[in-house]
């Protein structure tokens, strides 16, 4: 009888997307799992505790997952997941999709409530004001000149 858990470090898991699990006991690099498996992408299971579970025994509640480059190895000890390439997509959409989305209402924010520029009456509105502190050159309207000969 051995320990299970001196096994268990001594190999790394590669957890499939039908849930086939597949164990190795060497270091291997992660292109070469990308070739055995066409159309996924290889991402490290990190777990996360919480730091503030009321029995303390550590059960893991959240995971991350890390994708990783072909250039990266595999090590023992570690638990890996196969990923799809429609499901990095979906991933890769639904960040740009926030971080779009976030950059719009941080501008939303920084304009004015009439939604004029305020004017800097301090120097004769020469300048216009802008957020940050940064100003800008003030430029007439030119909707009161008329053209000759229109």
């Amino acid at each position: 009888m051995g320990n299970c858990q001196a096994v268990d470090a001594a190999a790394l898991v590669i957890q499939h997307p039908c849930g086939k699990l597949e164990r190795m006991y060497w270091p291997i690099a992660a292109s070469d799992v990308m070739k055995t498996n066409p159309g996924h992408y290889v991402s490290l299971i990190i777990p996360i505790t919480l730091p503030d579970d009321p029995d303390d025994n550590r059960t893991v509640r959240f995971t991350r997952v890390k994708l990783l480059r072909p250039t990266d190895t595999l090590v023992l000890g570690r638990a890996y997941r196969l990923l799809t390439t429609q499901e990095v997509m979906k991933v890769v959409r639904a960040k740009k999709h926030a971080k779009m989305k976030r950059s719009m209402s941080e501008s939303a924010d920084s304009e004015p409530e009439s939604g004029q520029p305020e004017t800097n009456h301090d120097e004769g509105g020469a300048r216009l004001r802008q957020g940050g502190g940064r100003s800008k050159s003030w430029r007439p309207s030119l909707q009161s000149i008329s053209e000759a000969g229109s």
